[in-house]
């Protein structure tokens, strides 16, 4: 009793084993993670285009001023009472130092000056003191010069009457005796839009309003006039509209100018025009100021420098004060009226960064400037502290500067704002408002002190993603970087090529602006630079990828400079990103493209791209693909030349047809796609060929050939079962009802219209992505239904078959339509669906055009005719060794018998195309009187009477998303730290968890089993399971037990013995799931499925709240054998038959599929009726070895061991056959047994450095060897009729399960440790033959499920759980 207390201690005790604990968490750290790149874990499809609002679509210029001066010097106005002393300066100027007429002038003559300072090149037009004519002559003519540009109007009332309510301004009549109102109304009309008013008097802010009561009278008006023509109004010619019109006031409306004597009585307008110089006279006013000793007005007169030398002080400042002005108004005004006034017209920023400053300097005089539209209020804005101490720093050096002449010291504001932006950078969190400082990184472009440093920090803040891009753009980031690509400083090539391809991985319409301004030229430099280090020359394709894409300018500008030689020079560089963007930048300058392509070709482009058909990274293939079909894929005249080009290209491709990322086989879909669009009419005469064949051939299926050792009655019907839509995979949780009435729906043979076939699980699905989009293969939308492509793909994979079709069979076009064939049936949804689409476009076009004519077959004119009908059969019948099935969609269900081809040449021909062997034409008469339907022949449509009705399938513009995607690396963050290694994300700690999960099963399962195991059958689940399983699999860590039916998987947790999950595999109808494994168990589990049809299919989100997905799948074995059992001595001979009857009823046919995973090294080993083991790198996907196997039967079961590179198989033969994988494929075979005498059921390699072999054969035979050893080291007799069978890695058990319904558990010395024949509790029913056994990899658990359904799951004693 005390033992076992202590035992139960230990169990939960975490000091044992704590060093084994942490090694084996530290093992899972290391090891690889399979199929869980970006590209199986996203779609592949570019990112939404953010809608980029930064161009302005409507860049405008101020091309005419008009300067109204109402003075009248000498001569105060009635309404205002001046102070004595008074504000008197005028543009700088005393207008009393002079005589009143030269007054005017001056003062006239230098606010022109003033303005030119910020646009120099418009008309201005003074006019001084005018009337009424004078102002409207001077307006009209303004905006006749400056047609649909702006047009500004100044006006300074200083000498005349405040504004009126009713909405005038007052000039002068002719002899200056009275005042005479000018209506806002007439000006309006005078001047048009847009325009821009500047009005510098009092009660300014009256004329503001009036101004918006006239334009909304004058909206009102147009609309009256456009609703009612006879209306008087409409006879008048229409008022311009005013809604793009600005305005810029000194004052709000109840407000007087303020009358400061030390102040200019232009004040407002002095804002506006000379900033610095009244903002330097506003700072010494201030009290603060007596804090800079020695400064007056008068040295602020003498400041050095000239306003737009950046080097000088008085330039410097001026620099400052523009950053200061930007920054606070892109803080402050929302975004797109910051784009309206601060980026659309030159001298309007201008004016509106002034106005910043003229808020501030007259609200400190109780005065408040108006604009229309409204600003928000800036006076308070931090920013200004920044000014402040600016012109602090510039003013404390003045004295000495002037007095001594020593050197002017910089201001630190741009480092110091630099350094804001990089603590917002690195400080930050995700979600916060954008950094204040970006209008002022934008500034400090244009230094070359802070250059480097500036972009740099602009590169960090643009890795940010998309969001920080285009909030670069709207501040106005891109003339600056696109005039920066004219300079020579290599430093500056990494910073402009990564802030480029950020640029237009977001915006790629910028192509157009690299190409005016030659910008593409700085990246073919950098591009050719092997010095440049990878990443950046990764870049520079990139933009040159994005310049060339679709634009025709683009593709031009980068031939001429030598883009294709620069592209062709990188293909085989180390680094993949590089040698993915140079296959997609070559894809895309020939697409459509004709003189790229020569050009290509003379370089020979194509063949240098074939090597990375075979490249490690699966986006690198991919891209090699891309560039390859576009490279046939030109519309352009074909000659001789480039059509062999074209098929020698085509013929590389094929070769991917079997290649394990679907992300190729789909990008290889679309290049195919390109060459049958190219070649159509050929393509055409082959798909109506293959209709023909697969209407007059019955193909052996793998599920009905009936083997000739044995005459087992075949259980399915004989003729090939409709396949269900293999398109929409999804998951069925549908109720088990529709399932069982499905599994007996299953042998009727149902046409696709309608029918009970809707309860197939395929057409249970809802969420399905593929149906959704394309309609089922089973809509009529197809002209060539699944199972007729699937047949086709089939007969003409049976060599005997190609001698009867004739030479042309193995024309590239044929050889391309089988490929497509292949690929139509391909077991990744996405592969398949677009595969459909371009045969279904061919079968489409073929049949319309074919009806009204006779069809051509490019064979031999001497070669005979094929014979009837029934010498085909005994073909096959040689070939296959099985008899010709009738087949219910052949022609003897319709009423007419295909008639032998004749040879009379018909009168007209059809375009011709030589083949490739260019022997002439050779023409077979086929009665086209039916589709291929077969819905007989009362259905026989009329010539185009449904043209209208099939949709074009193919496009020339079929894509698969690639590019986009790829490109979306380029506008994630790069520098950021993914997930996976920030130690505090949620990514980690849930990593974490099952890391500490597994260590604790791994330990208390490992108590358990050293204590040794007496018993195993105490029965702690069972289940119905929807299917007869067939493979069942525990998960290695937690209480999940996977089990397999023929086409579907059921999840189960055998804990709470509740279903989890159930949903279709979408293996084909003939096909089984054979096999499967957990990929990653220790981590993210994928399921991995094997079919006996050679295709491998892996699974996420199984078991848990979200749908199933499947991740990948691809051909893992292309051509399984129907298999043939060896017949060993006649001894076993009878009960070698009965099981393998048995077998066959239970499994109809051979081995299927066995795979054996390796998460260490990420290798997947494969075989089956097959006469080699392949193997597969998950982490490259592709395949990496074949190893013959050098027998004749098919593998049975596998076994790896990573740490000796061995791999044990069992055969069908009864030998044991073991492999290193390090050896050549013929002296790989190290070591073969032959001691078994029949079928291995299992053959187990144990993982330990000398750990043995243990095999079982049908006949109950255990034979344990010594890798090293020739023969057998020990040999235990179970039970005979073994059916199944599975090894315990660590408690070294083995169980039997028999077709006499009985399972045996045995310990390692032979002993029988437990029977179990019946079912607990369950009226103690018999279980049922046993169809598959397994044991947990680290429990004392074993799962059974057999031929009744029913899923069981042994266990040691309890009191030892």
């Amino acid at each position: 009793m005390a033992l076992m207390k202590m035992d139960s201690d230990l169990l939960h005790s975490p000091a044992v084993g704590l060093a084994d604990e942490e090694e084996a968490d530290m093992n899972d750290w290391k090891l690889p993670l399979a199929f869980m790149k970006k590209r199986h874990l996203e779609k592949i499809e570019g990112s939404k285009a953010l809608a980029q609002s930064w161009r302005m679509k409507d860049r405008m210029k101020t091309v005419s001023v008009a300067l109204v001066l109402c003075l009248n010097v000498g001569v105060d106005p009635p309404d205002v009472v001046k102070t004595s002393p008074c504000a008197r300066l005028e543009c700088w100027i005393d207008p009393l130092s002079m005589s009143p007429q030269k007054a005017l002038e001056t003062i006239g003559a230098n606010l022109q000056k003033q303005y030119e300072n910020w646009q120099p090149r418009a008309r201005y037009k003074q006019s001084l003191d005018p009337t009424v004519d004078e102002v409207k002559k001077l307006c009209t003519s303004l905006r006749r010069n400056a047609k649909e540009e702006r047009v500004l109007f100044h006006y300074n009332g200083h000498g005349v009457p405040r504004p009126t309510v009713n909405g005038e301004i007052w000039v002068f009549n002719k002899n200056y005796t009275q005042y005479i109102p000018l209506s806002i109304y007439d000006l309006q009309t005078w001047m048009g839009s847009p325009s821009i008013f500047v009005y510098d008097c009092s009660n300014a802010g009256i004329i503001v309003k009036s101004f918006k009561q006239f334009a909304v009278q004058r909206e009102q008006e147009l609309e009256v006039a456009a609703i009612n023509p006879s209306h008087p109004l409409a006879q008048m010619p229409l008022p311009p509209s005013m809604k793009n019109c600005i305005q810029l006031a000194a004052c709000e409306a109840s407000e007087l100018l303020p009358m400061n004597p030390d102040l200019p009585a232009d004040l407002f307008t002095s804002c506006l025009t000379t900033p610095i110089k009244i903002a330097l006279r506003w700072f010494c006013m201030q009290k603060s100021a007596k804090l800079v000793p020695g400064v007056t007005l008068d040295l602020i007169e003498k400041i050095p420098g000239r306003l737009n030398d950046r080097r000088t002080p008085l330039g410097e400042l001026n620099w400052i004060f523009t950053a200061i002005t930007d920054t606070i108004a892109w803080n402050v005004l929302p975004r797109d009226l910051f784009q309206k006034l601060f980026r659309q017209d030159l001298l309007v920023a201008s004016l509106f960064r002034n106005f910043l400053l003229a808020e501030r300097i007259m609200r400190s005089y109780n005065c408040t400037p108006v604009s229309s539209p409204r600003l928000p209020p800036t006076y308070m804005h931090a920013m200004w502290q920044a000014w402040d101490l600016a012109v602090d720093i510039c003013l404390s050096q003045l004295p000495t500067i002037i007095e001594e002449g020593t050197a002017f010291r910089h201001s630190p504001f741009f480092a110091e704002q630099l350094t804001a932006f990089q603590v917002w950078l690195t400080m930050g969190v995700e979600n916060r408002n954008p950094p204040e400082q970006l209008p002022i990184v934008l500034q400090v472009l244009l230094s070359q002190v802070h250059r480097l440093r500036a972009l740099d920090l602009l590169g960090r803040f643009l890795d940010l993603g998309p969001w920080a891009v285009s909030l670069a753009l709207s501040v106005g980031i891109f003339p600056y970087v696109l005039k920066l690509l004219q300079s020579s400083a290599r430093e500056l090539r990494p910073l402009l090529v990564f802030i480029w391809a950020k640029i237009l991985a977001v915006d790629s319409s910028c192509q157009a602006d690299l190409v005016k301004d030659n910008g593409h030229k700085y990246f073919l430099s950098v591009l050719a630079d092997n010095y440049m280090p990878a990443e950046h020359r990764t870049m520079a394709v990139f933009i040159l990828a994005v310049i060339v894409n679709s634009y025709n300018t683009g593709q031009e500008a980068c031939l001429q400079g030598n883009l294709i030689a620069n592209c062709l020079e990188q293909l085989s560089d180390p680094h993949p990103l590089l040698r993915q963007w140079v296959a997609i930048c070559l894809g895309r300058i020939w697409q459509n493209f004709d003189p790229a392509r020569w050009c290509g070709v003379r370089d020979s482009a194509h063949e240098k791209l074939y090597t990375l058909l075979s490249d490690p990274i699966p986006e690198v293939r991919c891209a090699a693909v891309f560039a390859l079909g576009t490279f046939v894929g030109n519309s352009a005249e074909r000659t001789d030349h480039s059509t062999t080009i074209d098929h020698n290209v085509a013929m590389m491709l094929a070769q991917l047809i079997n290649d394990g990322s679907p992300v190729v086989r789909k990008e290889l879909v679309v290049a195919l796609s390109h060459l049958v669009v190219q070649y159509e009419s050929n393509f055409c005469t082959v798909a109506l060929q293959f209709i023909e064949e697969e209407k007059n051939y019955t193909v052996p299926s793998p599920a009905n050939t009936a083997e000739p050792g044995n005459l087992t009655p075949v259980r399915d019907s004989p003729a090939i079962p409709r396949l269900r839509s293999v398109n929409s995979y999804t998951n069925i949780r549908a109720a088990t009802t529709a399932r069982n009435l499905n599994k007996s729906l299953q042998n009727l043979n149902l046409n696709e219209e309608g029918g009970p076939a809707a309860f197939s699980p395929g057409n249970l699905s809802t969420s399905s992505s593929a149906s959704s989009t394309l309609g089922s293969p089973d809509n009529d939308e197809y002209i060539l239904s699944f199972e007729t492509i699937d047949k086709m793909r089939r007969v003409s994979s049976y060599s005997s078959l190609n001698s009867l079709i004739g030479v042309s069979f193995n024309s590239v076009y044929t050889q391309i339509w089988r490929v497509l064939l292949h690929l139509a049936a391909d077991p990744f949804p996405e592969v398949s669906d677009l595969a459909m689409k371009v045969l279904n476009s061919i079968a489409y076009k073929a049949t319309m055009n074919a009806r009204p004519q006779r069809i051509l077959d490019s064979g031999s004119l001497t070669q005979s005719a094929p014979a009837s009908p029934t010498s085909k059969g005994t073909h096959i019948q040689q070939a296959g060794g099985s008899p010709p099935m009738p087949s219910t969609s052949s022609s003897s269900l319709t009423n007419e018998v295909p008639k032998p081809p004749t040879r009379e040449q018909p009168a007209t021909r059809p375009p011709y195309t030589p083949t490739l062997g260019g022997q002439a034409p050779h023409s077979h008469q086929f009665t086209r009187t039916r589709k291929m339907f077969d819905k007989g022949p009362e259905q026989a449509a009329e010539d185009g009477d449904e043209a209208g009705g099939h949709r074009n399938y193919i496009s020339p513009a079929l894509q698969t998303g690639l590019c986009d995607w790829s490109a979306k690396y380029f506008a994630q963050p790069v520098m950021k730290i993914p997930e996976e290694h920030d130690l505090e994300s949620q990514v980690r700690m849930e990593r974490q968890w099952r890391f500490l999960r597994n260590a604790r099963v791994r330990r208390q399962s490992r108590s358990i089993t050293q204590r040794g195991i007496s018993r195993l059958d105490d029965q702690i689940f069972i289940n119905r399971n929807p299917g007869v399983p067939s493979v069942v699999k525990f998960h290695p860590f937690n209480t999940c037990i996977a089990v397999a039916d023929k086409d579907s998987i059921c999840f189960w947790d055998w804990e709470k013995g509740e279903r989890l999950d159930y949903f279709y595999n979408g293996n084909p109808r003939y096909t089984r799931i054979t096999a499967m494994e957990y990929l990653n168990g220790h981590d993210c589990s994928l399921l991995l499925t094997a079919t006996d049809d050679g295709a491998l299919r892996i699974w996420k989100n199984f078991a848990d709240q979200k749908n199933p997905e499947m991740v990948t799948a691809w051909q893992g074995l292309s051509d399984m054998l129907p298999t043939t059992r060896g017949q060993p001595s006649a001894s076993t001979h009878s009960l070698a038959r009965r099981v393998s009857i048995y077998l066959d009823r239970s499994k109809q046919g051979g081995a299927g599929m066995v795979v054996d995973w390796e998460q260490e090294t990420g290798l997947l080993m494969t075989s089956g009726d097959v006469r080699v083991i392949r193997i597969w790198d998950t982490d490259r996907e592709m395949k990496v070895q074949d190893i013959p196997t050098g027998a004749d039967s098919c593998v049975t079961s596998l076994s790896c061991d990573s740490q000796r590179s061995l791999i044990v198989a069992g055969l069908g033969d009864g030998s044991v056959r073991v492999f290193d994988r390090r050896m050549g494929p013929n002296e790989c075979r190290v070591m073969t047994y032959r001691e078994h005498g029949a079928w291995v059921v299992k053959a187990h390699l144990q993982k330990e450095t000398d750990g043995q072999i243990i095999s079982v054969s049908v006949n109950g035979d255990v034979r344990f060897f010594e890798p090293r050893t020739p023969d057998s080291i020990n040999v235990l007799q179970t039970v005979k009729g073994l059916t199944a069978l599975d090894i315990h890695p660590q408690a070294n058990l083995f169980a039997c399960g028999s077709m006499n319904q009985f399972i045996a558990v045995y310990n390692a010395n032979g002993d029988v440790i437990s029977n179990i024949k019946y079912y607990d509790g369950f009226m103690g029913q018999r279980i049922g033959a046993i169809s598959c056994l397994a044991f947990h990899p680290y429990w004392p658990h074993l799962a059974v499920g057999s031929n009744d359904y029913y899923m069981s799951i042994y266990s040691a004693e309890k009191r030892l759980r």
